[in-house]
């Protein structure tokens, strides 16, 4: 069963700064993110679940025109300050809010070219994630580009291994695990609301990861 909003909020104020430790399988999944989002034509992003800010610095950095503005949102409160303290050297071009762990993204319709979400659909519930990807098709302008990465399930023998290990434990006891579990999101994508499904996978150190890219359709 998924953590409430309440007991992921408290896992991730005391995880804090650990989290920038699981760049060991992180990274490679990112760095496909990367390659295939189109960020250099992207002029605004929204990121659900922040985090400590490691990912978006690097968009601010090296992927995004410098002329782009981002916002992020983030639940946990040390997640927050964390990412507001790596982000400041951006100026006005960076702003993070706190999230009360509703669904509800704080933007207007049709604002952003760019949603990014990245291993924080892995520890939502069905329902969440479906709201969340109502919410990402309201605030994508028409064209905008859904990137998401997280945790899924093995397709090599060894990811299917580790996978259904992650698994085990996270039926055992969804804190160990940060609350996240192997997961296949492209299957929340509505396709008369998304268009041009990208999906790729990697596994560095066995642990599984999927990338998914997805155009905003104009209407459904």
């Amino acid at each position: 069963m998924a953590l409430t909003h309440d007991q992921a909020r408290a896992f991730y104020d005391r995880f804090g700064r650990k989290q920038d430790a699981q760049g060991f399988y992180e990274d490679a999944a990112l760095d496909a993110l990367l390659d295939t989002a189109a960020f250099a034509h992207a002029d605004s992003v929204f990121e659900f679940g922040c985090g400590t800010g490691r990912f978006a610095a690097r968009l601010l950095r090296d992927a995004l025109p410098t002329s782009a503005h981002y916002v992020g949102c983030d639940s946990s409160l040390v997640m927050v300050a964390l990412a507001r303290e790596r982000l400041a050297g951006f100026g006005a071009r960076a702003v993070v809010h706190e999230s009360s762990g509703a669904i509800r993204f704080p933007l207007e319709d049709a604002a952003v070219d760019r949603v990014v979400s990245t291993y924080v659909l892995d520890l939502l519930g069905e329902a969440d994630i479906e709201r969340f990807m109502g919410e990402a098709h309201r605030v994508l302008r028409p064209g905008g580009l859904l990137c998401l990465v997280g945790l899924t399930k093995g397709e090599g023998a060894v990811a299917r291994v580790v996978s259904r290990a992650w698994q085990g434990l996270y039926r055992l006891s969804a804190a160990a695990v940060g609350g996240c579990r192997p997961l296949e999101v492209v299957r929340f994508l509505d396709r008369s609301l998304w268009h041009d499904i990208e999906r790729k996978t990697v596994a560095p150190w066995g642990i599984s990861s999927e990338v998914v890219v997805a155009r905003a359709a104009t209407s459904p």
